[in-house]
């Protein structure tokens, strides 16, 4: 049996109120379920937190993934919870999405070009 590596990463964080991911591959259930399990946890500990979502080899995800429940509960839980969200190297149809209901949220969202990430990481608050 062969160990799976997983889609989505954690990336470190100077500070306790930046959860930044790196997504990489096919998103699977495991992923997205591992990811909600962070973010729910950053919620009960913190406030208010910004996040970055760096996708640089995005391959689509399982059917699975999309329509997890547990992710969606975070969803609904990040509208009071994420101040500042930002996502590089989006595929265009997911950055137009994220642009066209960043209205219809209370949280500040951006896209970025991969190869603005430092541009991204400056808007989030992100060091080093």
């Amino acid at each position: 049996m062969h160990s799976v590596t997983p889609a989505i990463v954690a990336l470190q964080s100077a500070r306790p109120d930046l959860l930044s991911f790196e997504v990489r591959g096919q998103i699977r259930k495991s992923d997205i379920e591992w990811m909600a399990e962070r973010v729910n946890a950053a919620f009960d500990e913190i406030d208010k937190i910004d996040m970055l979502i760096v996708m640089t080899n995005f391959e689509g995800a399982e059917l699975g993934a999309v329509f997890d429940a547990e992710a969606a509960a975070v969803s609904a839980r990040s509208l009071g919870h994420v101040r500042r969200y930002a996502v590089v190297g989006a595929p265009a149809w997911a950055a137009g999405m994220i642009n066209v209901f960043r209205w219809l949220t209370p949280v500040e969202e951006r896209t970025f070009a991969l190869n603005e990430l430092s541009e991204a990481r400056e808007w989030i608050g992100a060091t080093a």
